[in-house]
């Protein structure tokens, strides 16, 4: 199983916001990890855009509310992980 991680793009953080980057990014991964890690137990034949889906909203539900209305991860990465998920199924 791969170990998806989270970067956040400097270019678009707010002052504050670069100065918790490090912590920031460590607790999306987590999210999202244990997210992939669900969504690969449950899986049982889905496409790909819908475990896409589902990572995103298992990842969200792992954050705490203001975090989770905040997080946008690329579409593509996510895409990628969910692809992962399919192949390894």
């Amino acid at each position: 199983m791969m170990e998806p991680h989270v970067t956040l793009d400097p270019d678009s953080l707010t002052p504050a916001t670069e100065k918790l980057r490090g912590p920031l990014e460590q607790q999306l991964s987590s999210a999202l990890q244990a997210a992939a890690e669900r969504v690969a137990h449950d899986y049982s034949g889905e496409p790909v855009d819908e475990v896409a889906h589902e990572l995103l909203d298992e990842t969200k539900a792992g954050l705490h509310q203001d975090i989770a209305d905040g997080f946008a991860p690329d579409q593509r990465e996510l895409h990628r992980v969910a692809e992962a998920i399919v192949q390894e199924n």
